[in-house]
């Protein structure tokens, strides 16, 4: 099957049209391995960011995919890790996540290395996925018995960076408070935060900032909140720019200047299985998400 440039792909529908990975990926990913100088700035450290809001529907998985995608394009190597069971984010960044899949699953439950998990993201080069299967949904069962279960990942991710590297590691959660969240939050560095504009914007947030602080008192002293995203904004209505000013009072410092509108192409992309920066780049929604990226980027090397 042969596509025109612009022509969407549904990967998740179609036969797939591109490797997912293989033997080569440690090659890709391995330290040391010279690259060209990316065109945004490189972290001084790998930046682990879970996206996070117990609140459904504020744009959390659209969110971590197109900032993964953002980065990308500015030349930086992103590790996506798909902690939902729904596999949302596997799915909008084109990579198998049948059941069976090796995956966050394996990885969590079976102890997995981390590098045989990762499949490449087909349409971003420098885009790795670590997919969520179904398999997932029985993931908090498999571990309530295990010892050290809230920091399995976290064992993952320091494993893995004893011989490999990415500038970027973004964590897509469900929208619970659970074992998996839980086990994102500690393997972070950063929380990243999509607020819809819409009424009861905050609504979860604080629920979230409390487990927060939890997490920081007994597992993980190094988290921050460091990033507030305002997701579908309506620049037509007073409302999304009251939601807008509220949010941006309580966190001044960590809400992004750059706000992702409302769009039709930010809403189709998924089902093509695509980002909608890789969707349709010159759309207002992507090139938010690109400008959201270049601040990410930008804070980072400043030290946000």
């Amino acid at each position: 099957m042969t596509h025109s440039p612009t022509a969407p792909r549904r990967a998740a529908f179609d036969v797939p049209e591109h490797d997912a990975g293989g033997p080569e990926a440690p090659d890709d990913l391995a330290v040391g391995v010279s690259r060209e100088t990316p065109a945004l700035p490189q972290p001084g450290s790998p930046r682990i960011m879970v996206v996070a809001n117990q609140k459904g529907g504020v744009g959390k998985t659209t969110t971590a995919v197109n900032i993964a995608a953002g980065l990308a394009q500015g030349g930086l190597k992103v590790m996506v890790i798909d902690i939902d069971p729904q596999g949302n984010a596997s799915t909008a960044l084109g990579v198998e996540h049948s059941e069976g899949t090796v995956g966050t699953y394996e990885v969590l439950v079976d102890q997995h290395p981390l590098i045989d998990a990762l499949a490449r993201c087909p349409d971003l080069p420098g885009v790795w996925v670590l997919p969520a299967t179904i398999d997932l949904a029985g993931a908090e069962i498999g571990l309530v018995a295990t010892v050290s279960r809230e920091t399995r990942l976290k064992t993952a991710l320091d494993g893995f960076f004893d011989d490999y590297y990415v500038d970027y590691v973004i964590i897509d959660c469900p929208p619970s408070l659970g074992l998996l969240t839980l086990n994102a939050l500690v393997a972070a560095h950063e929380i990243m935060i999509p607020i819809q504009c819409e009424y009861y914007a905050l609504e979860g947030v604080t629920q979230l900032l409390k487990t927060i602080n939890l997490v920081k008192g007994r597992l993980n002293d190094t988290l921050v909140l460091s990033t507030v995203l305002l997701t579908m904004y309506d620049g037509r209505t007073n409302l999304s720019a009251q939601v807008a000013d509220e949010v941006r009072k309580h966190f001044e410092r960590e809400t992004l200047k750059t706000v992702i509108p409302r769009s039709v192409r930010v809403a189709e992309a998924p089902s093509y299985g695509q980002t909608v920066v890789t969707y349709q780049l010159n759309s207002v929604g992507a090139q938010a998400y690109v400008f959201a990226a270049q601040e990410i980027a930008e804070r980072g090397a400043t030290g946000f």
